[in-house]
């Protein structure tokens, strides 16, 4: 099969388009923006690309058109496709069909949603599964360290938990589908076992409130099998609602405090913890990770790995050796004894968990500067501006990139006083950050975007005064 990929750049369809060139089907694609890395990773894997969506592109005759969610009415190349009566699909729903549930290749499909953590979670239990022999197929939002890949098919001989079906582990996304089909990602995928690690509201753009997606969450929960398990963050009100609403599978909780029996809950520091059913240890982690967030993503993915065989102490011996995922507090060098990270947080629960986590680690001396830039579509709307000032607590001085939002920063941390500096430009952000860094300061970075290479910038600044 020929498929042409509109949106190809993207995480989640650049991941499929790794999958559908390694199952044997011919790939082509084409973005508005052709770039590196994703750019390079597809032609290394011989994929061509085409900059732009010319109306021209019908003359590659695929068999399929497989659209991305960014392709809007009014794209010229789907115009071209509606008026020509080509066959096309979304990306979710060529993947549930030709690698998820071909009937050729039985897979149990492990979702993980949520708000927060999906990425470092799905790379977790994928990583899990493969130091216990499983050899799983996965697509994860992000790279994760250990395979140095997003995306592969897996092993489809290795079957987990007495059946003929191998693992396939997904990072499951609650954001809709296309332009023709607007329910979300994940309804899709159909898992088996399915992690809710927690419920906030977020993608403002296409969701008016936390109570429809909510919705969409529900739906997921009606596609899991009598047979199969939802691992449930017990912490989480949504979620409670979520399950209120129905629930017809096995329930696994996690982050439960330890007089409840058949929880899953953690005991000691999130470097270093007991693992425990109850009052029952069942292993133990030590780890690099940093937060109480990490310490529940693994919780999470530990309660899943389970549920296709794989014992918790297992599990836990596995994430001592587990090496997070590119931009997730990630160092980008030092100098002038000044730390530079870089992390993908851009939702302020995101971002007060990733600040703590750090704090945690770093205790009360060392000086934290955070630097963001509020990049994603509900940030941008200002929905959440109200939270900046409590995402942002743990950090000594804050820096914020004002965009063309419609709405003000400055007025957004006002009650930060002069602890938060705004900017308009990423080299003016450099400057007022380089004027304040003194030696022993952490500074991090927290965008969902490349943030015009700001942790490059800062690093050249400040060894060079």
């Amino acid at each position: 099969m020929h498929i042409h990929i509109l949106g190809i750049c993207g995480t989640f369809m650049g991941g499929l388009a790794a999958l559908a060139r390694e199952t044997g089907h011919k790939v082509t694609g084409c973005d508005a923006g052709v770039y590196p890395p994703m750019s390079d990773q597809l032609r290394a894997l011989g994929i061509d690309l085409i900059e732009g969506f010319g109306a021209e592109q019908l003359a590659l005759a695929p068999d399929v058109f497989v659209i991305g969610n960014v392709v809007t009415r009014g794209n010229p190349l789907m115009e071209a496709i509606l008026d020509a009566g080509m066959p096309y699909t979304s990306g979710p729903q060529w993947l549930a069909e030709q690698v998820l549930h071909h009937p050729s290749r039985p897979r149990h499909v492990l979702a993980v949603a949520g708000t927060h953590g999906k990425t470092t979670t799905t790379s977790m239990l994928a990583w899990i599964l493969e130091a216990a022999g499983l050899q799983p197929g996965f697509l994860v939002g992000g790279v994760p360290l250990n395979f140095g890949v997003s995306a592969r098919l897996g092993d489809p001989r290795h079957g987990v938990a007495g059946s003929a079906r191998s693992a396939f582990v997904i990072e499951a996304d609650e954001y809709d589908t296309a332009l023709f089909d607007k329910r979300s990602k994940f309804v899709h995928y159909r898992p088996r076992t399915a992690i809710l690690n927690n419920l906030e509201h977020d993608h403002a753009d296409i969701f008016p409130d936390l109570a429809a997606i909510e919705t969409q969450f529900h739906h997921l929960v009606r596609t899991v099998p009598a047979q199969g398990r939802l691992v449930v963050n017990a912490r989480d009100e949504a979620l409670k609602r979520v399950l209120a609403r129905g629930c017809w599978s096995e329930v696994q909780r996690f982050g439960t405090k330890r007089e409840e029996p058949g929880g899953l809950c953690a005991r000691g520091e999130p470097q270093a913890f007991d693992v425990l059913r109850g009052s029952l240890k069942l292993g133990q982690v030590q780890w690099k990770l940093l937060g109480e967030h990490n310490q529940l993503n693994a919780l999470a993915a530990i309660g899943a790995a389970e549920h296709v065989g794989v014992a918790p102490e297992t599990a836990c011996a596995a994430l001592a050796s587990f090496e997070n995922v590119r931009r997730r507090m990630e160092l980008r060098g030092q100098a002038g004894g000044v730390s530079v990270y870089d992390d993908f947080a851009h939702h302020p629960t995101a971002m007060r968990s990733t600040l703590a986590g750090l704090r945690r680690k770093l205790g009360n001396g060392p000086r934290i500067l955070a630097v963001f830039e509020p990049r994603s579509n509900t940030m941008k709307l200002g929905t959440m501006k109200a939270q900046l000032p409590w995402a942002l607590e743990d950090a000594d001085l804050s820096y914020c990139l004002q965009g063309n939002y419609g709405w003000s920063a400055r007025e957004a941390l006002v009650p930060l006083g002069a602890q938060a500096v705004v900017a308009d430009s990423v080299d003016a952000l450099v400057a007022a950050v380089v004027q304040a860094a003194r030696p022993g300061d952490h500074v991090l970075c927290m965008s969902n975007g490349a943030f015009s290479d700001i942790h490059g910038k800062l690093l050249a600044a400040l060894a060079a005064r």
